[in-house]
């Protein structure tokens, strides 16, 4: 049974050669391999943290709008914990 969800990821873009949207892009296609269909991306943009939590002064917000089981989202916030360049997800079930 497929849900809706929303999730928020921060990334850390710091030592990143690559632009921000192929660090999006990236993140999106290991989404997409886990099994969830995505509906949305949207890069929030870089925002300050209000104090610096692990020695991080800003992260870069990007919005997901996507389609996968329960499962599924368990399997995806495991393998999306592993990446160095997130720094924090969060998912919420909208629908």
């Amino acid at each position: 049974m497929s849900r809706k969800y929303e999730g928020m990821i921060i990334l850390d873009t710091r030592g990143n050669e690559g632009s921000v949207t192929d660090l999006v892009q990236k993140v999106s296609k290991e989404m997409e391999t886990e099994g969830a269909k995505l509906e949305s991306v949207e890069d929030l943009g870089r925002k300050q943290f209000a104090y610096n939590a692990r020695k991080l002064a800003a992260g870069q917000y990007v919005n997901v709008v996507f389609e996968a089981c329960p499962n599924t989202l368990e399997k995806l916030q495991d393998k999306l914990s592993l990446n160095e360049s997130i720094y924090m997800q969060r998912y919420l079930r909208i629908a």
